[in-house]
């Protein structure tokens, strides 16, 4: 099932099969619906390997490569956080969890405009969305859950099933102000506070002339920060919180999650100018260059594929480059880092020149490429005192020191020399 731009209801769009041995996934099929392909707005499933001008209805496919199920579904299941709730919520292990059991006890809260349903005349899962001040509970829920301890019921039922992105970090969406939020809540294991530095990085790169969601903090009396960033894939209250169809770089390339530190910035790039919405995909290029120089001034090395984001709406004209989320500085001593994904000529090594080498990949000549380096280290230059301006105090401050090299340190004499 999928919800099309402007309706207010979920279609079909095709059947999914899953392949099972022994109660393992290994497997999957996709078919779209006759009619499916005729209705008004109706989108790719998969903008990488089920575009409707390439796949027949009616016509069974199966996932490239060695993949298991087909991106975009993969992207709607729950991660690694969400199996941890469903695991507690079922009374089974992680292990018990296989792509059926996923898909049957999905959430229509999940990212993007995917369902799923045994039959299209099914009832969709129920979608109840809790406000700001049920976060004591809901807090109290994730930590249980972060203890492996079991969780009662009536506290399960508060937290639901988390969303699809945001990896291993407990989480929950809640509506407040007419909008939907992922909270992101801390942990007793957290080496620093990581909702609040989360915040602050965000906001440091809305400076940087980035495209970030709106942000805020909320302070758990007793509990700690948790940090609210809007979702983007979600319209407002007052249209029925509409959904965008939303898919992850690592579907946008059809690739395998174990393979994603083969891959580049530069390959997101390049799947942008396969997929992205004619008179966009220059914009969107300059946008992910940005974003590319700021991880390496932060040292945010969690930059992996499900980290960046496609997604689709009829005012972009088609797919374009999420808004940017997770972005946390990781602390490090060493004086050689390297980021999760490829930089340049010289790999993953997070220097200021090695980005310089790949910029027309990104639409952007040396000159252009050397220019937005030079804005963003000035900003992030000033990490400090924009850190202190958000809240950020001292002890916290000192914490994350260490993420934050010196942009001379790393490359920026070498590329000054373009401007």
């Amino acid at each position: 099932m999928i919800r099309l731009e402007g309706a207010d209801q979920d279609v079909p769009a095709g059947l999914l099969t899953l392949v099972e041995t022994h109660a393992a996934s290994v497997g999957s099929r996709f078919a779209y619906g006759m009619r499916y392909s005729r209705r008004p707005g109706a989108i790719d499933v998969d903008p990488r390997s089920l575009r409707l001008d390439e796949v027949a209805p009616g016509i069974e496919v199966a996932p490239p490569g060695d993949l298991a199920l087909f991106g975009a579904i993969r992207d709607a299941l729950p991660d690694a956080w969400g199996r941890r709730v469903l695991a507690n919520t079922l009374r089974i292990q992680e292990g018990q969890l296989n792509d059926r059991v996923l898909i049957d006890n999905s959430s229509p809260n999940r990212s993007g405009a995917l369902d799923f349903r045994r039959r299209p005349e099914d009832a969709p899962h129920d979608s109840g969305l809790l406000r700001p001040m049920h976060l004591d509970h809901l807090l109290d829920a994730a930590e249980r859950i972060e203890e492996g301890e079991s969780v009662p019921q009536h506290l399960l039922e508060l937290l639901g099933e988390a969303p699809t992105l945001g990896g291993m970090r407990p989480k929950a969406v809640l509506v407040d102000q007419g909008r939907q939020w992922l909270a992101k809540f801390p942990t007793r294991r957290d080496p620093f506070d990581i909702p609040l530095i989360e915040h602050a990085t965000l906001e440091l790169a809305r400076l940087a002339k980035m495209d970030v969601p709106d942000t805020r903090l909320i302070d758990v009396p007793g509990r700690g920060t948790v940090m609210m960033i809007a979702r983007f894939d979600r319209g407002t209250e007052a249209e029925g919180y509409r959904k965008w169809h939303m898919v992850s770089a690592l579907t946008a390339l059809g690739v395998h999650e174990m393979d994603s530190p083969k891959m580049a910035y530069a390959d997101i790039a390049d799947a942008l100018g396969r997929l992205g919405a004619a008179g966009q995909v220059t914009a969107d290029r300059h946008e992910l260059f940005r974003r590319m120089v700021f991880n390496i001034l932060v040292c945010n090395d969690d930059d992996h594929l499900r980290n960046h984001a496609l997604v689709h709406r009829g005012d972009f004209g088609g797919w374009r480059l999420s808004p940017l989320y997770d972005v946390v500085p990781r602390p490090s001593g060493g004086s050689e880092r390297f980021l999760h994904l490829g930089i340049g000529a010289q790999g993953r090594l997070s220097t200021l020149d090695n980005a310089l080498t790949h910029c027309a990949r990104f639409a952007l000549t040396t000159a252009a490429a050397a220019a937005v380096i030079d804005e963003v280290a000035g900003v992030v230059r000033q990490w400090k005192g924009h850190f202190e301006a958000q809240g950020v105090p001292g002890s916290q401050i000192d914490k994350v020191q260490n993420a934050f090299r010196l942009p001379s340190q790393i490359g920026l004499a070498q590329v000054n020399r373009f401007l």
